[in-house]
């Protein structure tokens, strides 16, 4: 039964670790055309999840956690004609955010498949506790 506490416990962590990853994402695609608002001022920068191995001590399981929330600096800032904006600078060039719609969609889409294969994890866990409680009666 620990066996079973433990899946479960893994799949929760994973689940809880994806779902700060969906919210990430959802706020690079949400600034994805968010322009910087004065010249020579930078943009929202994109954000990403890093995370980490935890030793849960009571049932020496490994679990994920999210370890920080980083700007990536890696990807310059992309420069975009828009001469009316206020954050255009003398040639009309405004710096807009690092953020590509179409990775972030991509992302979005692995975070969720590796939630639903948490939750189904804990589905499974689920019946086979109920099954072993229905064969012990």
């Amino acid at each position: 039964m620990s066996e079973l506490y433990g899946a479960m416990t893994i799949s929760a962590h994973g689940m809880k670790a994806q779902s700060t990853r969906i919210r990430v994402i959802s706020e690079n695609i949400a600034n994805a055309n968010t322009g910087a608002p004065t010249p020579g001022e930078d943009p929202y920068s994109r954000k990403f999840t890093v995370f980490k191995n935890v030793m849960d001590r009571d049932f020496g399981d490994r679990l994920v956690e999210v370890d920080r929330i980083r700007d990536d600096t890696q990807k310059p800032f992309k420069l975009k004609f828009m001469p009316d904006h206020p954050g255009a600078d003398e040639n009309g060039y405004v710096k807009m955010p690092n953020v590509n719609s179409l990775i972030e969609t991509m992302d979005m889409q692995e975070a969720q498949r590796s939630y639903e294969a948490n939750l189904g994890m804990i589905e499974q866990s689920r019946n086979m506790i109920l099954q072993t409680i229905s064969i012990l009666r």
